[in-house]
């Protein structure tokens, strides 16, 4: 009996290593269509200190002072990750008219607003971190210096689409930094 599951089972997998795999799509343009990622509970948990221990290597590559995770930070940031799903418009304004500095004053943060990055993706979160870190003014909000603390949140809707946004803020009483997508006083 033994012997004849054994068979069983070893025809199964040779039978499942002779399919093909899924080719990937072109779109209209003859590039790959992006495959979606899905975000599973198990992985929620882990994208947080996924993103910190990717953001605190490339900050100590410039000297930077390590960030922290803000629970206040985070919960904005979630908040306007769901809006601009709500809104389908990656953009820093709320769909009631807020901006960044208001949402992170709603969280109760007391520290000062550096700069916040948003992203409307099918891609994972290191993906999104790199594309960030290709311009200046979103790197700049990720780099500064005087950013000591950050959030991550997302939405992920039923088609795999993700939107993303990161906030980062400093110590209260330090100057607001004019720096990525959006910045207090850059006139956005």
């Amino acid at each position: 009996m033994l012997k004849l599951s054994t068979l069983a089972l070893v025809s199964v997998l040779a039978l499942a290593a002779c399919q093909q795999p899924q080719q990937q799509q072109l779109g209209p343009d003859g590039q790959p269509l992006p495959v979606a990622y899905r975000i599973t509970p198990r992985e929620e948990g882990q994208i947080p200190g996924r993103v910190l221990g990717q953001i605190n290597a490339l900050r100590a590559n410039i000297a930077a002072p390590a960030m922290v995770q803000s629970p206040a930070l985070d919960a904005a940031a979630k908040v306007h990750a769901r809006d601009m799903a709500a809104q389908n418009r990656a953009w820093h304004f709320g769909s009631d008219g807020s901006s960044p500095l208001d949402r992170v004053r709603r969280q109760g943060y007391m520290g000062h607003l550096v700069g916040e990055n948003i992203s409307e993706t099918y891609e994972n979160e290191i993906t999104t971190l790199n594309a960030w870190m290709q311009t200046r003014d979103t790197r700049d909000v990720i780099m500064d210096p005087r950013a000591t603390e950050f959030g991550i949140g997302w939405y992920q809707e039923p088609s795999g689409k993700i939107w993303w946004v990161l906030i980062t803020g400093g110590a209260a009483g330090a100057p607001t930094a004019l720096a990525g997508g959006f910045a207090p006083g850059a006139g956005i």
